[in-house]
């Protein structure tokens, strides 16, 4: 990272095949579409469902979803504010190297905080970050939730809940809004692929 001391004799060696090289391999640009919004509004289902397509056109893509993510790299960090700053931070640097692989990277994260977003774009160049806001209120996340974590959020079994408990920060300039409340989701992943077209990353 930019901040690591220089002192710690950690050098970034950038190799001998170029992002480019990379990109020309696989036919397309790398990028990062990142998802936002709360717990069960439908990141993860639009994600799969615009990967899905883009696999079938020969695309290289993965989608990082919260909670698998949860499980492995940042399976140490709780849901306090300051541990959810470092799951963003780590999932940011791990979103850059996909990138430069020349990799088509989704995110699913609620990451509700404007600033670590704002830190993730801010590590990529332009045009390989965008944001999706998938708008829909707690109430109605709520009723399609199937692991009853809203009822427990409510009940204040699970504490610092985003949308519930903990704050949520809409992003206050999104490539793409998606209303799930009202949008179906494969209409949505329509209009997702219709940016990644309009933004030439295929």
């Amino acid at each position: 990272m930019d901040d690591m001391p220089k002192n710690n004799n950690v050098t970034w060696f950038d190799g001998y095949v170029s992002r480019d090289d990379r990109e020309k391999l696989h036919g397309h640009r790398g990028a990062v579409i990142w998802f936002t919004g709360l717990s069960a509004s439908g990141k993860s289902t639009i994600a799969h469902l615009v990967e899905k397509e883009l696999h079938r056109r020969d695309c290289s893509t993965y989608v990082f979803d919260g909670d698998n993510v949860r499980h492995g790299l940042c399976s140490d960090l709780t849901f306090r504010r300051e541990d959810r700053e470092e799951n963003i931070r780590r999932i940011g640097e791990m979103v850059k190297l996909f990138v430069d692989a020349g990799v088509i990277v989704f995110t699913a994260f609620i990451s509700p905080y404007r600033q670590d977003r704002r830190k993730v774009r801010a590590l990529l160049k332009d045009g390989q970050f965008l944001e999706v806001y998938v708008e829909c209120s707690s109430e109605v996340c709520a009723t399609r939730d199937q692991k009853g974590i809203y009822a427990k959020a409510k009940a204040g079994i699970i504490k610092e809940f985003t949308g519930i408990s903990a704050p949520y920060e809409v992003p206050e300039n999104p490539d793409l809004i998606i209303r799930s409340y009202k949008e179906d989701a494969s209409e949505a992943a329509k209009r997702v692929i219709k940016l990644i077209e309009e933004s030439k990353l295929v």
